[in-house]
């Protein structure tokens, strides 16, 4: 058994699409209803084990650090108020994990990012990978099945989802081995870069979240600018991996996500997540049949 226990959520981007609001607020801690994007990841990763966390971050992200720390002043004037619920929630925060911080110091892409938490942990071990840009449904179990896959066959493993034909064009898609269709793993052939519609190999895109180790590492030092950019991205180390021959697998999605790194994504999720709890669900249905209808 292979056994992953180290995770690097990757949080270093500026978050463009969301200005101006990202100016001061890291897109990462946009909440959806009561809760930061970034907390709803680190839970999940938490849930399949994941006992340290290294976030990779830049400047005016301390907002992340803030809110995974403990919070003395706060705690104490919900202890003088007797809001007892409201501190339970607030204090488990700081115990989930154990937190660590790098900052990316250049925006050089998203594998240099990652670069930048190469020291914080052993080569020799898998560590997982989130760029929280995009939420999967809890049902789904993401996290949990990647682990789950690479404890039993030590093979790194991407998570994936699916769009509608005419938005490849926006993502990274995924050529994978088509014999395996139905299979919830199948292997990964190649990746393609924002491809014409009519070029693509699949709609299946990668989310952003795997399992990596010491192959991915290794190629990812040695990966070259496919845009020609001069960014390094992860893709490029995958691409380096399946054109050498060296396996790598992906998860298909049970149920699609959600791209909070866009508007609607991110408004789709939070209308769901609302539709969702027991505690919003019939007041909030209501007023959406009633501007609906409107």
């Amino acid at each position: 058994m292979f056994k992953v226990k180290k995770a690097i959520f990757v949080v270093a981007g500026f978050g463009t699409r969301f200005l101006p609001i990202t100016k001061s607020v890291p897109k990462e801690m946009m909440p959806i209803i009561d809760k930061p994007i970034i907390q709803y990841l680190v839970e999940e990763a938490v849930q399949a084990g994941i006992e340290d966390i290294i976030f990779v971050t830049g400047r005016g992200k301390n907002a992340i650090e803030n809110h995974f720390d403990k919070s003395y002043e706060l705690e104490s004037t919900l202890v003088e108020k007797g809001k007892h619920d409201l501190l339970s929630n607030v204090e488990k925060i700081s115990k989930l994990a154990e937190f660590a911080y790098v900052r990316q110091p250049v925006q050089h892409g998203d594998g240099h990012a990652l670069l930048c938490a190469k020291s914080f942990i052993d080569l020799d071990e898998p560590v997982l990978v989130v760029f929280p840009d995009y939420i999967m449904p809890s049902s789904n179990q993401t996290l949990d099945k990647l682990i789950k896959f690479y404890g039993e066959f030590g093979k790194p493993v991407i998570a994936t989802d699916f769009v509608p034909q005419e938005k490849v064009s926006k993502y990274g898609i995924v050529d994978y081995d088509s014999s395996s269709e139905g299979k919830e793993i199948v292997k990964v052939n190649g990746f393609v870069e924002k491809p014409p519609i009519d070029q693509a190999p699949s709609n299946m895109i990668n989310n952003g979240y795997a399992v990596i180790d010491k192959t991915v590492w290794n190629h990812l030092e040695q990966a070259e600018s496919t845009a020609g950019d001069g960014e390094i991205r992860v893709a490029d180390a995958f691409v380096k991996m399946t054109n050498a021959g060296q396996e790598l697998y992906a998860l298909r999605a049970e149920k699609s996500g959600y791209d909070c790194g866009t508007p609607v994504g991110f408004l789709k999720a939070t209308v769901d997540f609302a539709l969702n709890r027991e505690d919003l669900k019939q007041e909030f249905t209501q007023f959406l049949e009633n501007r609906i209808c409107q």
